[in-house]
């Protein structure tokens, strides 16, 4: 069961970056090369505890459908999102958030589980441990833009 650990360092306050990882409209911002759509749940705007969205995007060709709910929150310091139906046999996605000075460090740690047994394993080992982190550098960066520039404000208006 492989376990993605990214450190993401962001020039901007704790809580700009918690509540910007938080936000549906960052990740599909971040998310463009998949069509990725948020279908059901919390569809626009912020996650908060117990939360569901469901998003439906292509991967490896593929339309998919995932729904996650946030499992942990305790603002600004951390939050779980976990899958609750998927692609996935099971995966838990914890956001961490440590101040740094004028820096936030954001910590992602991404355990998952493919379907499929061993040949789910093979698939880790092959594709999508390297797939997942992709996905998740590409995500990070496009937060990391939005957080340390004024558009952090296009997506927290009003929350």
């Amino acid at each position: 069961m492989p376990i993605l650990e990214l450190v993401t360092p962001i020039r901007a306050p704790i809580e700009r970056c918690f509540d910007l990882a938080r936000s549906v409209d960052v990740h599909l911002a971040g998310a463009g090369e998949t069509g990725e759509r948020a279908v059901a749940g919390v569809v626009r705007g912020l996650l908060g505890p117990g939360d569901e969205v469901t998003w439906r995007a292509r991967h490896f060709g593929v339309w998919q459908t995932l729904t996650s709910r946030i499992t942990l929150f305790e603002r600004p310091r951390r939050f779980r999102d976990s899958m609750v139906r998927g692609a996935f046999a099971r995966f838990d996605h914890d956001h961490l958030f440590e101040a740094d000075g004028d820096c936030t460090i954001m910590r992602d740690r991404f355990d998952f589980t493919s379907p499929l047994g061993p040949l789910g394993r093979l698939a880790d080992a092959l594709v999508l441990t390297r797939y997942m982190r992709g996905f998740l550098v590409e995500r990070n960066r496009v937060l990391r833009e939005i957080a340390e520039s004024d558009r952090w404000g296009e997506f927290l208006a009003g929350q």
